[in-house]
């Protein structure tokens, strides 16, 4: 114990001085340390607890039986030989489900709980069943007969809105009815402004006078893009563990993203009150956007109430592909306008995406490709739509940068366009035209934080190149691991030609367009075994993104305590929000900062009522928590932190809310729509096999700005994460989808192919730290940007190498053969 000086005479509580400083980071383990993530080991190890490793005495295994075809009137369901197989305990359709609410979704309730008189897409749940074994339970689902009468299908816009086309939800009187993911109406009808009920939601944006612009411009160019169906690829499949409980109600212990949102849509289905279905968030082995949706929930929990029984549900590889949405494959126009010296003066778009079967997080998805469709550039003059279809394809909705990816990949390839046709560096044609501190976006939004484009360019572009023919080595055979075409030994150099291009990118973070964004988190401060203890408890989903390391470091700095207990995540307490739009970090890191600040000062308050007569500081200094101790800004100790708190327990529970945004004008467009932005720069080096079409990205350097790193090591993990998730959609991955059928061709890893270890390449990362003055700690949201601008620079370097047009992700061997 730090002894107080003490005095003689009456003890007097002084008011003191509230602690307004930012804690710094002197206890180890703090803010801006590289600490490591708990289960970081346990996963690479394999030791790691994923929702699909949960056991329970007397377990049944549920499974879902899903159509076979994507639209369909559903003449009849006969169960009646499943159900005679032994070891099955209950099969269920519509007709059995216990309550009027027989839909659920993010933003608007258009999806079946399970279909009803006809399904919409490939793989949409029909039946679901629940056995003692699950191949037991598998064989019984094939057992139960459906008979379809195949309607005609709907697949991209054209069918989607022509005259008498078939509508996918006929009817439409909708409005969202929860909260949108991210961006989106905000309560606005849906059905009511759009210009067909296929299509889900339209948002405009005009500003200034795009035709008297071009009519100014010296170069106008031009270009159709293609982004293709990218998956979330999430390597632990949907999984969960139901278990009925006494008082009526189901514990759900399951791999989501946003618990909260979960049970908002999950209750109302069972009908019971949120207090009897308590959640608890188990291993989760990835999630991309892919969870946000709900999955094998409610079905876990309808079999474990109808059965009495605890219910198991675990898709496999095949069934994941259809158990939950993909990103928005989307259809791009583009036009800009330049000078002859290089400024913009205009833009056009039209952006269409396909949202699939089911509403999800499309209108959040068109707000973000339409408010981000210009890119970090200032152009005066747009006149941008977006828009999300519905189609007969698979559902599409929340995926890394959503929106934003899409948008990217165009309008960085209009920037190489511009350049080339102005005779411009490319490089140097961005910077010209780079936003920054101040300047107006399309949306009437200023930006309000550093926007240091033009400097990440110059860092990416001054790095050193990687060697030329960089696969040999003196007096050795070639590596054809450096090579395209890898161990394959397609070849050893012939014909193989370098590229290397640039791209910039701008995301959003956080819930945007009038969302009540904000995050839950309860501290507890107490003396254990002679040692202050801090233990932080919030429904943050722990998807891998590292939340849990990252919180605890906030709770050391803020407590200046070595021991924090992270408790798991569950609905004892209130929302965090979903782990999505790079919003964790900045949402439940600032609520538990802010929480750990009220738990501080009552902590001060305890000190100034023992020991305040002792010492002058106490009510006259600004105070901290350090180390275990009470110091003064000074660095004089005043007391150990357990002598103040001796048998006291601090326990807040408290909401933090980041600044507010407004939804965006559903005719022009305008509104502070986001709360802050992100910005990364690629620039990518790429060998191609111009003979056989095959690709090797082997560098893919990024420059990004963070705000502040709280955890470097995590920060440059997420940006090579989110670097690597853009080479993919660029050379290997897209759900196909059969144009007449609108089937999945390639639900498998074998058919869907994502990077591996051999394919990746060298990822430099050069972090800026310019604060963000309105963010806890300055810091930014970093997990998305690095998704955007990785794609398009490596378009355009394969572009560089090959001298092709290359208008859609991903390229394939034969979109560079012409075979």
């Amino acid at each position: 114990m730090t002894s107080p000086t003490r005095r003689t005479g009456t003890p007097r509580t002084p008011t003191g001085t509230p602690t307004s400083l930012t804690q710094g980071s002197p206890t180890r383990g703090g803010i801006g340390e590289s600490t490591l993530r708990p289960d970081g080991t346990l996963k690479v190890t394999g030791e790691f607890a994923y929702s699909s490793d949960m056991w329970h005495e007397d377990m049944l295994w549920g499974h879902t039986l899903r159509s076979t075809v994507a639209h369909a009137e559903i003449r009849s369901v006969d169960i009646s030989e499943a159900l005679a197989v032994p070891g099955v305990y209950a099969i269920l359709t519509y007709d059995d489900l216990p309550t009027e609410v027989k839909h659920y979704g993010l933003e608007i309730q258009d999806t079946p709980v399970l279909a009803h008189g006809k399904v919409r897409h490939h793989g949409e749940p029909v039946a679901i069943v629940a056995a003692d074994h699950p191949e037991t339970a598998r064989r019984a689902a094939a057992r139960i007969r459906i008979d379809y009468a195949e309607l005609p299908v709907i697949t991209d816009e054209v069918s989607a809105t022509a005259p008498g086309a078939p509508l996918v939800h006929e009817g439409r009187d909708d409005r969202p009815q929860g909260p949108p993911t991210g961006s989106g109406p905000g309560g606005t009808p849906s059905s009511g402004h759009v210009p067909h009920p296929n299509v889900v939601h339209r948002q405009p944006i005009v500003r200034g006078d795009a035709d008297a612009a071009a009519a100014r411009a010296d170069v106008i160019v031009t270009g159709d893009y293609v982004f293709g169906m990218q998956d979330q690829a999430f390597l632990g499949p949907e999984s969960g563990l139901a278990v009925p409980a006494e008082d009526g109600g189901v514990d759900l212990y399951v791999a989501t993203q946003w618990l909260h949102s979960d049970l908002r849509q999950i209750a109302p289905v069972l009908g019971l009150p949120d207090s009897k279905v308590r959640m608890t968030l188990s291993g989760v082995g990835g999630a991309f956007g892919g969870r946000e949706d709900l999955s094998m929930q409610i079905h876990a929990c309808l079999l474990a109430l109808r059965t009495g029984k605890p219910v198991k549900m675990v898709y496999n590889r095949f069934e994941s592909f259809f158990g939950h949405v993909h990103r928005h494959p989307a259809k791009l126009h583009y036009e800009h306008g330049a000078t002859r010296d290089g400024k913009l003066t205009h833009m056009r778009c039209r952006i269409v995406l396909d949202g699939g079967a089911y509403a999800s997080a499309s209108p959040a998805v068109v707000g973000n490709a339409s408010s981000l469709s210009v890119g970090p550039y200032v152009v005066e003059n747009v006149d941008i739509e977006a828009i999300a279809l519905y189609t007969n394809n698979p559902p599409c909705g929340a995926m890394r940068g959503f929106g934003a990816v899409q948008a990217c990949f165009a309008y960085e390839a209009q920037m190489d366009k511009l350049a080339a046709e102005l005779g411009l560096d490319p490089v140097e044609f961005r910077q010209l035209n780079a936003m920054e501190q101040g300047t107006l976006l399309p949306t009437g939004q200023r930006v309000d934080s550093p926007a240091p484009v033009a400097e990440l360019l110059r860092r990416v572009k001054a790095r050193p190149l990687p060697p030329e023919q960089q696969w040999l080595t003196a007096g050795e055979a070639p590596d054809v691991r450096a090579l395209p075409g890898g161990l394959s030994n397609t070849t050893h150099g012939e014909g193989v030609v370098r590229g290397v291009g640039y791209a910039v990118g701008i995301k959003n973070v956080g819930f945007s367009e009038g969302f009540d964004d904000y995050s839950t988190a309860r501290v507890r401060l107490e003396v254990i075994a002679g040692e202050p203890v801090a233990v932080v408890h919030t429904a943050m989903a722990e998807v891998g993104q590292g939340g849990v390391t990252v919180h605890a470091q906030i709770a050391r700095s803020e407590l200046g305590v070595a021991q924090v207990t992270i408790q798991p995540a569950d609905t004892r307490v209130g929302s965090a929000g979903s782990t999505s739009a790079s919003r964790q970090t900045y949402v439940t890191g600032g609520a538990i900062k802010n929480t750990c600040e009220h738990v501080r000062e009552k902590v001060l308050e305890l000190g100034r009522r023992k020991f305040g007569t002792y010492h002058p500081a106490w009510a006259t200094a600004e105070l901290l928590l350090e180390s275990g101790k009470v110091v003064t800004d000074g660095g004089e100790v005043l007391a150990d932190l357990a002598d103040v708190l001796e048998d006291e327990v601090v326990d807040l529970e408290l909401e933090w809310r980041h600044r507010a945004t407004e939804a965006f004008d559903l005719r022009t467009g305008q509104g502070n729509g986001h709360v802050q932005y992100s910005f990364a720069a690629h620039r990518a080096v790429v060998e191609v096999d111009t003979e056989l079409g095959l690709v090797k990205v082997i560098e893919l350097a990024v420059a990004q700005d963070v705000g502040k790193a709280l955890n470097p090591l995590s920060v440059v993990g997420q940006i090579q994460g989110g670097s690597l998730q853009g080479l993919g959609v660029a050379v290997m991955e897209e759900i196909i989808v059969d144009p007449v059928t609108a089937k999945v061709r390639n639900p498998s890893f074998t058919d869907y192919l994502i990077p591996t270890l051999l394919d990746t390449p060298t990822i430099p990362v050069d972090v800026l730290e310019l604060a963000d003055e309105h963010a806890p700690y300055g810091l930014r949201g970093i997990g998305e940007a690095p998704t955007l601008s990785s794609t398009p620079a490596i378009l355009a370097a394969i572009r560089n190498a090959t001298g092709l047009e290359l208008n859609r992700t991903p390229v394939r061997p034969e979109h560079l053969t012409g075979m």
